[in-house]
């Protein structure tokens, strides 16, 4: 766990990838157990994650080397003891969705359905963290939204939402895939629920993520309200380029 900061009780790193169900860009390449890897690597304490398989037997029966857990499962490991899941998108073979991995106590977690309307399945999962020693939690929200603005439009709106609802206290995490290649989202969030981006905050403008090998677009974001401090982390370009469609964000975080 990171070192606490020296003027603040806690300090640990996030990171967020859409991880596009453990393959590469246009499904090119099975690559989950290289990006276990990469992942460790960040050392992060909490871990967004999104369009993670829960299960799959089509691609379990034809893909070498494809894991019998779920994949957050696989992602977790023996590094983060503590995961939630929740499902949006179930088909035939299997579902999939959104999870954190936490190396803190995960004392409840829930699954907002934010779907709007036609067969795009859209989840945004909250779990209350208790990092020990700390005397309040620490809300981490999961979100991955549509592709149609309208859409993306009603569940910002559910997101701040459910961030109004929380203790003014207790510092919130929003991090994932908001698809919002606009940048609309800032003024809703922060107007509405006085979150602030670390990216937006710290160099003017969000980090472009999609796609990962020569991004173009910004579409992956972390959020922060009640933190005292909050900094992108840098990571390489390589191997994330190879990973998935979508390149990951880290930051540190202080209480």
């Amino acid at each position: 766990m990171t070192a606490p900061h020296p003027s603040s009780s806690l300090a640990f790193k996030v990171l967020t990838v859409n991880v596009h169900k453990g393959f590469t860009s246009f499904n090119r390449r099975f690559m989950l157990h290289e990006l276990r890897d990469a992942v460790r690597e960040v050392s992060a304490d909490v871990v967004f994650l999104q369009e993670v398989l829960g299960t799959h037997q089509r691609h379990a029966d034809r893909v070498a080397n494809f894991p019998q857990e779920p994949h957050y499962e696989f992602l977790a490991d023996s590094i983060w003891q503590q995961h939630a899941y929740g499902r949006n998108a179930v088909y035939d073979n299997g579902h999939h969705g959104n999870a954190v991995l936490s190396k803190f106590p995960i004392t409840r977690f829930e699954n907002h359905d934010i779907s709007v309307s036609g067969p795009e399945r859209r989840g945004m999962l909250h779990c209350t963290l208790q990092p020990p020693g700390h005397p309040t939690p620490v809300h981490a929200i999961c979100v991955h939204l549509g592709l149609q603005e309208g859409h993306r439009q009603q569940q910002l709106r559910r997101v701040a939402e459910l961030t109004r609802g929380l203790p003014e206290d207790e510092p919130v995490i929003l991090a994932g895939d908001f698809n919002d290649w606009r940048g609309r989202a800032h003024d809703v969030l922060r107007r509405e629920a006085g979150l602030h981006e670390v990216f937006v905050h710290a160099g003017g403008r969000a980090v472009r993520t999609f796609p990962a090998p020569m991004p173009m677009l910004a579409l992956d974001r972390i959020y922060v309200r009640g933190v005292s401090v909050h900094m992108p982390l840098p990571l390489p370009r390589r191997p994330w380029n190879q990973l998935s469609d979508h390149a990951p964000l880290a930051a540190e975080i202080a209480l």
